[in-house]
């Protein structure tokens, strides 16, 4: 019988990571996913709290391209349909 080290998300435990980093990243996407949704909140209340939600998790898994675009590459933003019509 195998013994398998499996990682467990903090945030999500439902999910199951085979590498502990990977775990980490995945926490740290969803910390930075609820702030942005609170600030987002906080700056158009009349958002529904899914699309808070979702849009706090769209913006921290897209989030170099989002630092790229708030340091004058606006172009950066365009990358993330472009990657996402790549792996489709």
């Amino acid at each position: 019988m195998a013994v398998e080290v499996v990682y467990r998300s903090s945030r999500d435990p439902e999910r199951l990571f085979m590498d502990k980093a990977e775990a980490d990243r995945h926490d740290k996407m969803l910390e930075l996913a609820e702030t942005l949704a609170d600030v987002l909140q906080r700056a158009v209340p009349s958002l529904k709290e899914d699309q808070v939600e979702e849009i706090g998790i769209f913006m921290a898994k897209n989030r170099d391209a989002f630092a790229r675009a708030f340091k004058n590459q606006p172009d950066a933003l365009s990358e993330i349909f472009n990657e996402a019509v790549v792996e489709e």
